[in-house]
């Protein structure tokens, strides 16, 4: 049947209307650069009031937009809050629990949909997850934990190694493809730093930038772990027994087959830059013949000088990028995100690395700039977690999330609004327990930002803690009346969050053979198709 005139008109102003929408939706779809770390405890970010190190570029972010005090992260271990940041979901959901998994890149992630609404989408640096990254149009990862000098990078079109310094590498590789990218298309660019990850190697540039400064030591660089379960004592973490003097301290003479490999990664002003830097330093410390506490003094200083200088060559990236937004024109379009996998001891119970649900581990750095959406300068206290960040990014560009994402969009904080029912608690779990490095015992817990109860479940303990009268977290009081209330309180709120979350008393959830069996094949047959790659490369030249 002919359509008559007044349904001529309805349909051509539904169908510009529609056009319209997509227009807008075009317009109003921020570029997205998520600048992610790998352990930079937020104690290393200046913008957060440590006064360890000045980090300007970082800072310009929480000057120019919002500063969360209590971003937590679901597990505190590399692999596994990579998995959480692109799925929404907790470890258990997401399959990737430990830094053993693999992966399983077919489920639906943040960058997929954004990629599927009309996103460029890419992903430069570590990726630790095993398996081939999906839903990028272009990347170029990381093999492993990644090299800090000559970096090897799998890309699609096989493996390359990059003269260099990994974070500077990584850098020059974000801006080239900013630049040589599709200026109509809104992007997501995640730019994924191998630094501060141990063994901590600054770059030739920063290498001795505080060799001749003295740190404050923590109250708690020789805590004796009492008044507490069994599992901080348990811990192989310590800067005084577990901290290799030659790998992670650089106590070794470069002529050594362990120097001749570290510094033949090199260039010779690289290696020259090194020898002087550690050299006279090394030469003095064996003379000293340190033992004790003076030897853990030792180590610590060292540690923190090591650990900050790596850190500076990050707050360069971060000024590299946002000077080319800046001069490109792309600032005030761009949502800038800065955040670690998750937070770092850095001598606090006389710890180095993370794992545990203490707060130098559970808390990362997390800075958000969003030009004429967040007021410059905020500070939010309120809980939010790396398990908000897809759902985020996806609200910001307009995307609907899944309903099976875990987290929640953080945009109305960003805007200055007050959710009602924005968390008030938060659940955690660690799962890679004993023997796996560090003998960290697995444990989940429940905390809202004053109140901490954790539960070794293994071990068959329990930790109360009160941050306000004990922020150190060095007494545990799980066991005195007077915090019963509480106790019953967050561990009614432990059994809400695990309900609404799906944690069975089979978490972590064991694969089947037939699927366990697929992700190894595939990671087998992906080396085996960069190998070919590379051969047939080579043959070509």
């Amino acid at each position: 049947m002919p359509c008559s005139r007044p349904c001529v008109v309805a349909v051509m102003a539904l169908a510009i209307a529609a056009l319209l929408g997509s227009i807008a939706q075009a317009v109003s779809q921020p570029n997205i650069l998520f600048i992610f770390t790998d352990d930079h405890a937020y104690q290393a970010v200046s913008a957060y009031g440590g006064g360890l190190n000045e980090t300007p570029n970082i800072d310009r972010l929480a000057k120019e937009g919002v500063r969360f005090d209590r971003c937590y992260v679901t597990n505190s271990i590399c692999g596994p809050s990579r998995a959480c940041v692109l799925t929404g979901k907790y470890s258990h959901k997401n399959g990737f629990c430990t830094n053993r998994d693999i992966f399983d890149g077919k489920q639906t992630t943040f960058p997929k949909l954004l990629q599927k609404s009309g996103y460029q989408t890419a992903i430069i640096g570590k990726w630790h997850l095993q398996s081939e990254p999906q839903g990028f149009d272009h990347w170029e990862v990381l093999p492993g934990q990644g090299l800090y000098y000559s970096p090897k990078f799998d890309t699609a079109a096989g493996r390359v190694t990059e003269p260099g310094y990994v974070a500077d590498v990584i850098t020059g590789k974000a801006l080239n493809w900013l630049k040589q990218r599709d200026a109509d298309k809104p992007f997501l660019l995640m730019v994924q730093h191998k630094s501060p990850h141990r063994e901590w190697s600054a770059s030739s540039k920063h290498v001795g930038k505080f060799a001749d400064h003295k740190f404050p030591e923590p109250k708690t660089l020789f805590d004796d772990y009492s008044d507490r379960a069994d599992a901080a004592n348990q811990a192989t973490m310590r800067i005084a027994d577990d901290m290799r003097l030659k790998e992670d301290l650089k106590v070794y003479d470069p002529q050594s087959d362990y120097g001749r490999t570290m510094l033949g990664r090199m260039t010779p002003d690289e290696q020259k830059a090194w020898i002087a830097a550690y050299e006279p330093v090394n030469k003095a410390f064996a003379e000293a013949k340190l033992e004790g506490d003076e030897l853990v003094r030792w180590k610590y200083q060292r540690y923190m000088q090591d650990y900050l200088s790596t850190v500076q060559s990050v707050d360069d990236s971060v000024g590299e990028l946002l000077a080319y937004l800046d001069a490109a024109g792309l600032a005030d379009d761009t949502i800038v995100v800065y955040a670690s996998d998750q937070g770092f001891y850095l001598g606090e119970h006389g710890w180095f690395d993370k794992r545990f649900m203490y707060e130098q581990s559970l808390r990362t750095p997390c800075l958000i700039r969003w030009p004429k959406v967040a007021k410059p300068g905020t500070v939010e206290e309120r809980i939010v977690s790396n398990v908000d960040f897809a759902q985020t990014f996806l609200d910001a560009a307009g995307v609907d999330a899944p309903d099976d994402m875990q987290g929640a969009s953080i945009v109305p904080l960003l805007k200055g609004e007050t959710p009602e029912d924005w968390r008030k608690a938060f659940y955690y779990q660690y799962y890679e327990g004993p023997p796996a490095e560090h003998n960290v015992a697995e444990h989940y817990g429940v905390t809202d930002g004053r109140y901490k109860l954790i539960h070794y479940f293994k071990l068959k303990q329990w930790e109360l803690f009160d941050l306000v009268s004990d922020p150190d977290e060095l007494h545990s009081v799980y066991g005195q009346p007077e915090y019963a209330s509480q106790r019953q309180r967050l561990g009614d709120e432990l059994t809400r969050l695990r309900s609404e979350l799906g944690v069975t008393e089979n978490d972590p959830p064991k694969l089947d053979e037939p699927e366990l069996k697929s992700r190894r094949q595939q990671k087998i047959e992906n080396r085996q198709k960069r190998r070919q790659m590379r051969q047939s490369a080579h043959s070509s030249t």
